[in-house]
Order: C-alpha cells, then sequence, then structure tokens
C-alpha cells in the first residue's frame, strides 16, 4: 500500500479545464473519515462559488480493513465521487483523500465527460502529491552514552529508519523504528560499531510510510 505525505494544511494542488469547466484537484494525508470531511469542508470554504466539490477517500488496512468514503455533491450519480476513488484504488492508496472542485462554464460534459474530467484532474493532484510507500518496520531501543549519539543517529537515518523519542538522564534512552527487512543488519551494525558495548531490542512493530526517493 501507499499513501500521500501532504498534510490539510499544505495539499498537493493541480487543475484542467474541459469545455470550459475548472476541475481543481486537491489531495492530502489524512488518518480517518473525520478528517477526510473537515478536509472537503475546508475545500468548500476556498470556494464558496464553485458549483461542486467531490471527493473520495481511504483510511485504514493495517488490519485489512479499509474504510472509504465518497460524494458526487450534485453530480450525476457515479459521475464524480467514483472515478476519483477508481484513481485511489488503481493507485493502491490509503489514509488521504482527494477533492475535486468543479467551477461550471455553461457547456454540458454528459456522463463520459464528467467521468473523464474527474478522473483527470484526482489524478493530477495525486501525481502532484509527495509519495511514500507504508512498509512494515521493527521497533527497536537500546541505551547508550552521549558521545554515541551522534553515531547512532546516523546508523539509524543510513537503515532508513526514524528516531521516534529519546530520553536523556545519565545516559541516552531511545526509541527508533527501521523497516523490518533492514532490522537485522542494523541491528548487528550497532554491535560492531560500539564494539559490544550496545545492543538493540526489539520492542513491537508498525507500519511507517517511507517517503519516495527524490
Amino acid at each position: 500500500m501507499r499513501t500521500l505525505l501532504n498534510p490539510a494544511d499544505r495539499p498537493a494542488h493541480d487543475s484542467l479545464v474541459e469545455k470550459k469547466s475548472e476541475f481543481i484537484g486537491d489531495a492530502c494525508h489524512i488518518e480517518s473519515g473525520a478528517e477526510a470531511l473537515a478536509f472537503v469542508q475546508s475545500i468548500h470554504d476556498q470556494h464558496p462559488k464553485a458549483r461542486h466539490v467531490a471527493y473520495a477517500a481511504v483510511w485504514g488496512g493495517s488490519d485489512g480493513q479499509l474504510g472509504e468514503r465518497m460524494s458526487d455533491d450534485g453530480e450525476p450519480s457515479g459521475t464524480a465521487g467514483k472515478p476519483i476513488l477508481d484513481v485511489l484504488r488503481q493507485s493502491e492508496l490509503t489514509d488521504c483523500v482527494v477533492a475535486v472542485t468543479r467551477y461550471f462554464g455553461g457547456i454540458l460534459l454528459g456522463s463520459g465527460g464528467l467521468i473523464r474530467a474527474y478522473s483527470s484532474a484526482a489524478s493530477l493532484a495525486v501525481k502532484a502529491a509527495e509519495g511514500a510507500s507504508i512498509v512494515p518496520c521493527r521497533c527497536m531501543a537500546a541505551t547508550f552514552d552521549y558521545a554515541q549519539l551522534t553515531m547512532m543517529r546516523q546508523l539509524v537515518a543510513a537503515a532508513n529508519g526514524t528516531m521516534d523519542d529519546e530520553q536523556f538522564t545519565d545516559r541516552v534512552s531511545a526509541r527508533f523504528s527501521v523497516p523490518e527487512q533492514a532490522a537485522d543488519d542494523f541491528a548487528r551494525r550497532v554491535v560492531e560499531t560500539f564494539n559490544a558495548t550496545v545492543s538493540v531490542e526489539t520492542v513491537g512493530s508498525m507500519n511507517r510510510p517511507v517517503p519516495d526517493a527524490a
């Protein structure tokens, strides 16, 4: 599965014009249906004179269950929300919402024209977004000296992991998540780098978005 990383206050954005109607696509990351609705409302607020703001959203999936919502917002049934949702499904996306705002240009497009326009606007917004793959990660913990902190951060970054928490007392206690496929090698490198004075402990697992390479 994949997701989009753009936050709701800085969504990905693109648009097209079809027979004088403008279709504006906005896409962002969300964690729930409620967040999706809040984002769509914000788009409504930005475009009070627009004829329609259709959308589709997908979230969840780590447990095999996806939540979905969509709306045609007054367009003929199946010509707006469904094409947007199809773009998300075909792109294997979750935890994101795409809203497409239409300013009517006075020319009717017909069902086929509407489907193509909403689908194209959604695709443009997704392409403009910062994408990420959702990968299984191993959650790990270690305790080490202050002098070892910089090197530990470098080892985590080299494994495409993230430092999730750092506690500073007489020593540093840290938690980090590392992609599962790199976790064993990361643990070995820690032992080698610090001459077996530091070891890592597995404390759980999680799914984490890993940004696409630039």
